[in-house]
């Protein structure tokens, strides 16, 4: 046992934890159980603004850049921007741990608020150009790659750890389901009022997210039990990489991590604006379908994931599912068709919901508490490798073409998951390993 875990990071459980027979008011379903706990009915329709936000924005600006630019180089390097704060996802798993995930939380949302008003006021004063854009994104992309990583620990340490998967999946649906809600939303609005007035939207959504995210439950202290000042964020840190590394299931889920969005989500995403301009010859309605079904798909799976029902092995779901989406995504190659790749791209992000749900219940139900921040802190660094596996396809595209890059991804994906779960086969696929607890 390591000094921070038994000394530092004490937290308190949300006193909103009430039993069911409370008024009548709160669900009595099983699959809505974690709906009893105060904090999370706060978080959820917080996290649910916040991620329609996400998308809508992601679309509006991508799709401004690529037609504005004419260049897929110029969309890739949009895409990469707003993924730099991955590389410093860690010390953010560091200052959620010292002062609470709330208070972090709700800093970054400020910061995403104040960043897509300024959007916002360039767009209605006619002064928005592709390099304003670009130096926005880099803003936005310091901060938000953290938020994802930063709501899952806020979730597991407020929810009991038997409702953890239910709460996950649960969770999951707000950025799922905000992919179809919001990339169509977001696709009518620029289409049809243009950028100021999806903007205004936008920022609504945000401030929205950030009200209801300042009633999630605080953590009662940030300072070590035994009244000593913390150590240094670096040690922290430098502990939080070792407590990684020295577990083998957490290293090959932070390795797998890295590789579906190195490989996975450059063609499940970051170019469908790509796709759907040059490939399909559609317009920005067309790019909303492509992404809505992708997230229809995965708002599917993490539907059957919160179902009381459904008791998986996370490690072993992982990796099934995710050499299943890389051959999904081979297939999507392919396509010449928006039917047919509208098809693929739902059942793809089905098997994108079983393979990274399960992903981070594993990091979170076996991560000792005063470590589950920087864990999902080094989590997120793993998103770094998207924006170069984004900037690699957009140079790969102009020389070989779509279909012949996307395969390519594909296999590598296949075989480098084949490899992980090889490698850490009796941490991973072990029945009575730990990952793999019911």
């Amino acid at each position: 046992m390591t000094r921070v875990e038994t000394a530092c990071n004490q937290r308190s459980r949300d006193d909103g934890k009430v039993p069911p027979a409370s008024g009548g008011v709160l669900p009595r379903s099983p699959a809505l159980a974690p709906f009893r706990v105060r904090s999370f009915r706060f978080q959820w329709p917080a996290d649910l603004l916040t991620s329609w936000a996400f998308e809508m924005e992601t679309l509006i600006l991508g799709w401004y850049v690529l037609t504005e630019t004419g260049s897929v180089l110029m969309l890739t390097v949009f895409g990469a921007l707003q993924y730099l704060g991955t590389l410093v996802a860690p010390m953010f798993g560091v200052v959620g741990d010292r002062i609470g995930q709330r208070k972090l939380l709700c800093g970054l949302r400020a910061v995403y608020t104040v960043l897509a008003a300024t959007l916002m006021v360039l767009a209605f004063a006619g002064a928005l150009t592709p390099t304003l854009v670009l130096v926005i994104a880099a803003l936005s992309g310091m901060v938000r790659p953290s938020d994802l990583g930063v709501r899952s620990a806020l979730v597991a340490e407020t929810v009991p750890a038997h409702q953890l998967m239910a709460a996950m999946g649960i969770s999951r649906t707000t950025s799922d389901s905000a992919r179809i809600a919001g990339a169509l939303s977001g696709a009518a609005l620029f289409a049809a009022l243009g950028m100021g007035p999806a903007y205004l939207m936008v920022t609504a959504y945000y401030a929205l997210g950030l009200l209801l995210t300042f009633g999630t439950a605080a953590r009662s202290s940030v300072g070590c039990a035994d009244g000593r000042p913390p150590a240094s964020p670096w040690r922290d840190l430098r502990e939080g990489i070792r407590y990684v590394w020295t577990n083998p299931h957490l290293r090959a889920g932070m390795w797998l991590a890295f590789l579906v969005n190195l490989t996975a989500f450059p063609v499940s995403i970051g170019l469908l604006p790509y796709v759907a301009k040059e490939i399909y010859r559609t317009d920005q309605i067309g790019l909303g379908y492509l992404v809505a079904s992708f997230a229809f798909g995965a708002l599917l799976g993490s539907t059957a994931l919160s179902l009381p029902t459904v008791a998986i092995r996370p490690a072993r779901t992982m990796i099934v599912f995710t050499l299943a989406w890389f051959a999904l995504l081979l297939v999507f190659a392919q396509m010449r068709s928006p039917v047919g790749g509208v098809a693929v791209l739902a059942v793809a992000g089905f098997a994108q919901s079983f393979s990274l749900v399960p992903l981070s219940v594993m990091l979170l139900r076996t991560s000792s508490e005063p470590f589950r921040g920087r864990v999902m802190g080094v989590r997120m660094l793993a998103i770094y490798s998207l924006p170069f596996g984004l900037l690699v396809a957009g140079a790969l595209i102009e020389r070989i073409g779509f279909g012949a890059t996307a395969t390519l991804y594909a296999v590598i994906g296949l075989t480098f998951t084949a490899v992980i779960a090889v490698r850490w086969r009796a941490d991973l696929w072990r029945r009575d390993a730990p990952a793999n607890a019911r």
